[in-house]
């Protein structure tokens, strides 16, 4: 392992001297490159969603995040949704963009985990409002409605509280809620024990993974096939950390088979809103230095 690319966020100031947008943007690049079970990634394509598709949301949304800091979250979220559909005409970043904003917003010389109970308590009505509009334009899938404040009508409350509302279905609403604990606390941990144990970047980008879908059935899922097939998921992922991967043999095996079920038939279990929460994470990582650049390892050296 290149000990270079890990570092323990003590020993750094945060960020290594690029903008939240452009951390945004490698974070981005670095979640769908990699080869996770049942998403898109360098070597697997959906029938309606390809890997350019992200690959030029991912370089759309720089400028909105860079200015997150001094508009606010419900701009920022809006201009990166409005500049991703200038360049496609699918939903491939809204999760993301939605965890991205808060944290591109905590300011330079704060720590992530200290700033983002800020920047949510600070969110408005207006926030709301402008969130609610990027929502409708990106047009996700499995929504349904809700009884109060629904996408579909304009939010009367603020973003914090609003999303607060929607925590119990949605896990990136819950992040909103909890201040970013599945990210902060969960995932980006796992990222960092993984590397510092010698694992390539896209091995630990993958334990990650895997470690949230096990201990948090998919939004996504849930919203489109019930929370039933979203724990059975969620079940299989266990599975394979407990069989021992990456280290095992057989459990890399069953890694090929769990892949292979999720994608099968039309890629319905795509755990879309894990990946979201790996982005973040890895946004984290990029800015408190655990992944430190210039990256000088073989990203093609992973799981």
């Amino acid at each position: 392992m290149n000990r270079r690319a890990v570092q323990s966020p003590r020993d750094v100031s945060p960020g290594p001297g690029f903008s939240p947008g452009r951390l945004a943007q490698i974070a981005c690049l670095l979640e769908v490159t990699a080869q996770k079970p049942g998403n898109v990634h360098r070597f697997a394509d959906f029938a309606d969603l390809h890997l350019v598709e992200f690959l030029l949301s991912a370089s759309a949304i720089a400028g909105p995040l860079d200015r997150a800091r001094a508009e606010g979250v419900g701009p920022a979220v809006l201009g990166a949704i409005e500049a991703t559909r200038r360049v496609v005409n699918t939903n491939t970043n809204l999760g993301m963009v939605l965890l991205l904003a808060p944290l591109a917003a905590v300011p330079e010389k704060t720590g992530l985990a200290e700033g983002i109970e800020t920047v949510l308590a600070a969110t408005t009505v207006d926030d709301a409002k402008l969130v609610y509009r990027a929502i409708r334009l990106a047009q996700p899938g499995g929504l349904g409605e809700v009884p109060d404040q629904d996408v579909t009508s304009e939010p009367t409350i603020t973003l914090r509280a609003a999303m607060t509302l929607a925590a119990g279905r949605d896990s990136i609403a819950r992040q909103y809620a909890n201040g970013f604990r599945e990210v902060l606390s969960e995932a980006l941990p796992v990222l960092r024990e993984s590397l510092q144990a010698g694992r390539p970047l896209e091995t630990a980008l993958v334990a990650a993974y895997l470690h949230i879908l096990a201990h948090h059935p998919d939004s996504l899922i849930a919203r489109k096939y019930g929370p039933a097939h979203a724990s059975e998921v969620s079940r299989r992922a266990a599975l394979l950390l407990n069989a021992g991967w990456p280290e095992r043999e057989h459990a890399r095996r069953l890694c090929g088979e769990f892949d292979a079920w999720l994608r099968q038939p039309d890629n319905r279990f795509n755990p879309g809103t894990t990946a979201d929460l790996l982005t973040a994470a890895l946004y984290a990582a990029l800015r408190e230095g655990t992944i430190q650049l210039p990256f000088s390892r073989s990203f093609a050296d992973g799981a």
